[in-house]
């Protein structure tokens, strides 16, 4: 497929099949538009297809990540509409978040600084956070008279920081700070401001550098077994992994063991 040219964000890719979409409109502590929720959802959909894109990274610019929907362009519009009109939007952000996760590809969201809204429930969509010291975040929705269940919100946080946790933040819409983010594992690191993206960037292409099918397949069986029991799970685990032995990454780290040298995994050629 073509590379995406957003007009809402900032869309690159490097030689070593990271891409990095970074929100920019700092002035607004880059709030999404309708326009922006359009593309971003496209993006996430269209990056299935992109083969020679192997990890992603999120980020923003400026001193906020994204604080959610731009109070001017979507908040004061969302008050003229009809009930249809509404659900139309609501299940375009939920899109967003759904292509967020299943896409296959790793995404790494480095949290530059607030989080909030719509931004906190993309942060919570990647598959890793990094985030700055400063990058307090808040799902503030019932703060703004709404159900703090938005986005997919109240199904996917209690499964990264636990009921209790979750309870607390969707009802009460509080800000947390970096500190107290990590210590109940919405983060996964903390790093100082100037760093975070970098990190960031660090991590994806440790990822990128992975074996491509197995980090696919290890995203696809962590969402599908959310859904599963035990004995369900251990089967379709054991189905995954056999096809995962017959793909030619594990017969590289094989060989590279016996060989003493670092594995080198295969990069797909795209498709015409």
């Amino acid at each position: 497929m073509d590379r995406p040219e957003p007009k809402t964000f900032r869309y690159d890719e490097d030689s070593s099949g990271v891409a990095t979409i970074r929100l920019d409109r700092p002035e607004r502590l880059n709030a999404l538009t309708f326009e922006s929720y359009r593309e971003l959802a496209d993006t996430f959909a269209a990056l299935r297809r992109r083969v020679q894109v192997r990890a992603l990274l999120l980020t923003g610019t400026g001193r906020a990540f994204c604080s959610g929907g731009d109070a001017l362009d979507i908040i004061q519009p969302l008050l003229r509409m009809d009930a249809e009109e509404l659900l139309q939007f609501t299940r375009l952000t939920g899109e967003l978040i759904r292509n967020m996760r299943e896409l296959r590809t790793p995404i790494v969201v480095a949290l530059n600084g607030t989080a909030c809204g719509a931004g906190a429930v993309m942060a919570l969509a990647a598959d890793l956070r990094i985030a700055a010291e400063s990058a307090r975040i808040a799902f503030l929705f019932t703060r703004v008279g709404l159900s703090g269940a938005d986005m997919g919100a109240a199904w996917l946080l209690p499964r990264v920081v636990g009921l209790g946790h979750a309870t607390n933040l969707l009802m009460r819409g509080h800000f947390i700070d970096a500190k107290e983010a990590l210590r109940i594992g919405l983060y996964h690191e903390v790093v100082p401001d100037a760093d975070v993206v970098a990190r960031g960037d660090a991590l994806a292409h440790e990822l990128a550098e992975g074996p491509q099918f197995g980090m696919q397949t290890t995203k696809e069986m962590l969402n599908r077994e959310l859904a599963m029991d035990c004995a369900t799970a251990i089967e379709a685990e054991a189905q995954a992994q056999a096809l995962c032995m017959r793909s030619p990454d594990f017969r590289e780290a094989n060989f590279a063991f016996v060989h003493k040298r670092p594995p080198v995994f295969r990069r797909p050629e795209p498709r015409e």
